[in-house]
């Protein structure tokens, strides 16, 4: 084969190559593109291995097959990688029936899953694990021995859910780690990792959540429109032609079915029509309602933390005066949620706008319920420091007593006495365990009550409406009860508030994380089923946003807030003399200073005595949000001229629809323009030109680079358009009348037309008037 007919060959294969490639975008009929495709790849089977000559045909012939694979292999591994996503199924099925709004939030759940995974990885692994393999085992040393006032109740079930006895002295909380530098063989710093994960928890959390802010902020556009003919795009391409199950088909039919109501609805509140001054002012009152409920709750909370800390100092107590907080806490955040939808009737807000001002108010509700639990719960510890020194210097008294008391005994004084019981050991408040179990209680207390909430207020429900209806004085479904609607906003910030509490709980309690991640485990399946099972889809169906970045915002800001009073405590608060990782120093942040000076180096010690000055960090803090305000501002210039560049778009399409059209122009600049120019129609039908024959006149066609209507520049060389042009006068189908004054047309005894004077103003017109 000569080397102009491989050039060919190689030309045709490209061609046909590229023919595979965009053969979906051919406006050619079906049978049409399948035997042009079939062709082509019989081509490309055929010929392509013979394009190498000499020795380097096999080697082409290898290359080839190897790309080949390489594809295939890239097309499997996707669809693999696609299949190992957790749950994408039932996500896709509840979005089929209950829309993307009720979808997004199991999307969500899903998320905050996997990051709390991350998070378990972190703690067991680095706090929890080197403890239980390498630290001291249970009995050695008091810190992990239950006290013998408590070992006879220790293992009761009662005792045990509330997290005392052998619960409160194991792994889960803060006091059961001992404060040894280092442990094991491999000399393991077991303080200084304690210290590092729980600052690495808040790191760790805070980068995943901007990046995925960031992410969803390029997929996204949030609320905006998605362009012309909507309804149309939906009606003839929503199909999947590739379905071949039925069970599919099910869930894809009933998916384009709620794609229709999303925009419908949306299409609604474009329209609707509203007295403004009514609306402003029942939006008042709602707010007014919303934020005394909101006090009210404080208020509350406020006042049974109070009373529960006079309940410490009473043995005689009931089940409900131990629980009073956690039920009081759960049931405001069972209650406020239907009250303050309740009160958003009032508002009448498009459902999107709705369903984002309800989550702002039940995060509101229960970031001011934590707050005060916070408040209250930290008073507590204020009290139970000022009693820690007395218990320090009793503990120190006994343990002397008990040294003489056995020297007295033998009548040696040179003897060593054996050590104390570990379960006779005086011990302190060790308030950081303290706070640890009311963080695990109120976690596992909502827990509960999420659950029963569901059994009983959905799936109970669900089976009244469904065998009473029959035999009901009035229609149960239509009427009340009727079928539960899936709480958006309940769930989400269900979902945000109890993350918030783990992280301000992690670092007291490493084994609230791992109880975190059974519970999601455990909603995801739950929800799924009790939302398929029991719940119908909501009656006003709205599409979600292209992005969760607002319940990523809700999830940065109760991250922020719960960073607080975990910084608080690492460098403000002293920590316990007899219990934890950090027992026997002044703060908690003294680790890393003890670690700078016995391991590192002296002179990165000094780096760090430097970069720890005020002076350093305050200009720095300084420059970061400077350059922050600096990126803020090149961020909103970017998005002002993405906008003024979409609108110029839309005026170009616009223009070039209403040119091919021949209609008025739908410019709003150029509508202006023609406004003020003089009335034309005031001046007399000019006569034709000579030869014109107003019969034979055509029109030619516009001559347009392609692509130049998107742009918004016309490059045309005739002004005749496609269309007739209005401006022609019709066939003559009457007699001349007489000729008013004027000039005859054409050539005539007089002068030519000299500069300024002929014809008028353009063609085929008469004179202006005078």
């Amino acid at each position: 084969m000569s080397e102009g007919e491989m050039a060919r060959l190689m030309e045709e294969v490209e061609e046909k190559k590229k023919l595979i490639a965009t053969i979906r975008n051919k406006p050619w009929r079906m049978k049409r593109r399948l035997t042009h495709l079939k062709e082509a790849q019989q081509f490309v089977d055929k010929f392509e291995g013979a394009l190498g000559k000499g020795k380097g045909r096999k080697w082409y012939a290898y290359k080839v097959m190897m790309t080949k694979k390489w594809i295939k292999f890239q097309r499997d591994f996707e669809n693999f990688r696609t299949a190992c996503i957790p749950w994408e199924r039932k996500i896709k099925e509840v979005e089929s029936h209950f829309g993307s709004s009720v979808a997004s939030y199991f999307i969500f759940l899903r998320w905050m899953y996997g990051m709390n995974l991350v998070l378990f990885g972190f703690t067991f692994g680095l706090v929890v694990i080197p403890e239980v393999l390498m630290g001291l085992p249970y009995g050695s040393i008091p810190r992990k021995t239950v006290p013998r006032a408590e070992q006879a109740t220790a293992q009761d079930y009662s005792v045990l859910m509330d997290f005392n006895g052998y619960c409160k002295y194991s792994v889960l909380f803060y006091g059961f780690y001992n404060n040894q530098r280092t442990i094991g063989l491999l000399k393991f710093r077991l303080p200084l990792s304690y210290l590092m994960v729980g600052i690495g928890t808040f790191g760790y959390s805070l980068m995943v959540v901007i990046r995925t802010m960031a992410k969803n902020a390029d997929v996204g556009g949030g609320d905006g429109d998605e362009g012309e003919f909507t309804f149309a795009w939906k009606m003839f391409t929503s199909w999947d032609y590739l379905i071949g199950n039925s069970e599919t088909a099910d869930n894809k039919y009933a998916s384009i079915t709620t794609s229709f109501k999303e925009s419908i609805v949306d299409e609604q509140e474009n329209q609707k029509d509203e007295n403004i001054h009514l609306r402003r002012f029942l939006r008042l009152l709602a707010n007014v309602l919303i934020t005394c409920s909101l006090g009210g709750s404080g208020y509350l909370i406020y006042f049974v933390v109070k009373r529960s800390q006079e309940f410490a100092s009473r043995d005689d107590l009931s089940w409900y005066e131990k629980n009073e907080l956690e039920i009081i806490m759960s049931l405001l955040g069972l209650v406020c949620p239907p009250l303050f939808e309740t009160i958003a009737e009032l508002e009448d807000y498009h459902p999107r706008i709705a369903l984002k001002w309800q989550l702002g108010r039940i995060f509101a509700l229960f970031l001011g319920n934590l707050y005060t639990f916070l408040f209250a719960l930290f008073d507590e510890v204020n009290t139970k420091l000022e009693e820690e020194e007395s218990i320090k210097n009793a503990s120190i008294w006994a343990m002397k007593e008990y040294y003489a008391n056995y020297t007295r005994l033998l009548n040696d004084t040179e003897s060593t006495p054996p050590p104390m019981d570990p379960s006779d050991v005086i011990r302190g408040p060790c308030w950081e365990t303290a706070v640890g179990v009311e963080f695990v209680k109120l976690t596992v207390s909502d827990i509960q009550v999420s659950y029963l909430t569901i059994l009983i207020g959905d799936f109970a429900r669900a089976v009244i409406v469904r065998f009473l209806n029959y035999c009901w004085c009035w229609d149960l479904e239509a009427g009340f009860p009727s079928y539960g609607e899936f709480d958006i906003s309940g769930n989400v910030l269900g979902l945000v508030f109890n993350q918030g509490m783990i992280w301000m709980g992690a670092f007291y309690a490493p084994g609230l994380v791992g109880i975190n991640v059974l519970r999601l485990l455990s909603s995801m399946y739950y929800q799924c089923w009790a939302v398929m099972a029991t719940n119908v889809p909501h009656e006003r169906v709205f599409k979600a946003s292209k992005s969760n970045n607002f319940y990523m915002g809700l999830l940065l800001l109760i991250l922020f807030l719960s960073l607080l009073p975990v910084v608080y405590t690492i460098m403000t608060l002293p920590p316990s003399f007899d219990c934890g990782p950090f027992s026997g120093k002044p703060k908690m942040f003294d680790v890393i200073m003890e670690t700078i000076e016995l391991d590192l180096p002296a002179f990165l010690g000094t780096l760090f005595s430097y970069a720890a000055n005020p002076g350093l960090i305050i200009p720095a803090v300084l420059l970061m949000v400077l350059a922050i305000y600096y990126l803020n501002s090149v961020s909103e210039a970017y998005q002002n001229s993405n906008m003024e560049l979409k609108k110029k778009m839309q005026m170009a399409r616009d223009e070039e629809k209403n040119r091919r059209n021949n209609t008025d122009s739908t410019n709003q600049v150029m509508k202006d323009l023609e406004d003020l120019l003089p009335n034309r129609s005031l001046a007399p039908p000019a006569p034709p030109e000579p030869g014109f024959n107003v019969f034979t006149q055509e029109a030619k066609p516009t001559k347009m680079k392609p692509g130049s209507a998107g742009k918004g520049v016309n490059l045309q060389k005739d002004v005749a358009l496609a269309s007739p042009n209005p401006n022609v006068r019709g066939p003559v189908n009457r007699a001349p009348g007489p000729r008013g004054p004027g000039g005859m047309p054409g050539p005539g005894p007089g002068p030519g037309p000299g500069p300024g004077r002929g014809r008028g103003r353009g063609r085929g017109r008469g004179p202006p008037p005078r």
